[in-house]
């Protein structure tokens, strides 16, 4: 992959609300892409657990920039529909999402997220998500 285009998909993938909550893009390549998230206290829940909205979220939109890597440069990818499983509290400092296309169709693709919460002695995966997705022209907003 170009690294015009790596550079293109991180910058693009902290825009808007996931720029909000602090994303932040790591690993880029043909059907792959990683991110992180500091935890801070307005992501937990009542018992101190990350929030599984926040969990959902970077999932679904980690997996959704794997999809992205695939695609012609004038396609953006929507999210279909996604499916997550919570396996563990989220307890730690840092969550990581690795997600990978696991089937690149040509408009339907699947994405598969792992998610994992980092703290200072270990890496525990506590979230895993399929992702459907499909790649749509990209149209100029007004």
């Amino acid at each position: 992959m170009k690294e015009e285009r790596i550079n293109f998909l991180k910058r693009d993938f902290v825009l808007g609300f996931p720029a909000y909550l602090g994303f932040q893009a790591d690993k880029v390549d043909d059907g792959v892409f990683e991110s992180r998230l500091k935890i801070r206290s307005e992501y937990q829940q009542q018992d101190g657990f990350v929030h599984a909205g926040v969990i959902a979220t970077i999932a679904d939109h980690t997996a959704g920039y794997a999809a992205y890597t695939i695609v012609a440069n004038d396609f953006r990818i929507l999210t279909i529909e996604f499916k997550i499983n919570f396996f563990k509290p989220a307890i730690g400092e840092v969550l990581v999402c690795k997600s990978k296309v696991i089937n690149p169709g040509k408009k339907i693709i699947i994405s598969e997220s792992n998610v994992f919460i980092v703290s200072k002695i270990n890496e525990t995966l506590v979230s895993k998500a399929i992702v459907t997705l499909i790649a749509v022209p990209s149209v100029e907003v007004m």
